[in-house]
């Protein structure tokens, strides 16, 4: 129910992650890669954030700017010649930052089968003309694994607050669920 109250609360028309799915598939090129014929990593994080982006855009229909690259995970190698899919969308939003979850899936071109390579977390804010953070919608996460990214989201944003020095520990409610039994 919190998606009702966040709804009441800034009164904008939620929306669901698959309003702000964003797929980008390209092909790795030998002048993005590395000695070992790999994507560089670097290269990969620049089109992720791109993908972020859009996801951020459509969800939010404001500018939109990277705040954080929250998480990476470089799982597999992607070769010279590679077909990359990245898939990013809108797994939770604050007042008028948002969680951007991102799939990178690399695609055998002969047998047509994809596998997971990489995921990242993004965190994007809102803005207007002048630089200044704005609302967003509140959203709705529909499946299994938006509903798990969607309250993962919370822990992780307490977590990056309290290292950050922005929030008491003891107020990290969600956060000490994980380790305090009540």
């Amino acid at each position: 129910m919190v998606s009702v109250y966040l709804c009441q609360k800034n009164h904008m028309q939620p929306k669901y992650p698959s309003d702000s799915l964003c797929i980008m598939t390209d092909l790795v090129l030998p002048g993005e890669t590395n000695p070992l014929n790999n994507l560089f990593g670097g290269e990969l994080l620049a089109r992720m954030d791109r993908a972020a982006s859009i996801a951020a855009r459509r969800h939010s229909r404001r500018i939109t700017v990277t705040a954080s690259v929250n998480h990476v995970a470089f799982n597999r190698a992607i070769l010279l010649g590679s077909v990359v899919t990245i898939e990013a969308k809108v797994s939770r939003t604050f007042k008028s930052s948002m969680e951007i979850f991102i799939d990178v899936w690399t695609e055998d071109r002969e047998s047509g089968t994809r596998a997971k390579a990489n995921e990242a977390i993004y965190t994007f804010v809102a803005v207007d003309e002048t630089g200044r953070p704005v609302e967003v919608p509140p959203v709705i996460p529909q499946t299994e694994l938006e509903k798990q990214r969607f309250e993962a989201a919370l822990r992780r944003k307490q977590l990056s607050l309290v290292l950050a020095g922005k929030m008491n520990p003891a107020e990290a409610t969600e956060l000490k669920a994980l380790f305090i039994q009540e």
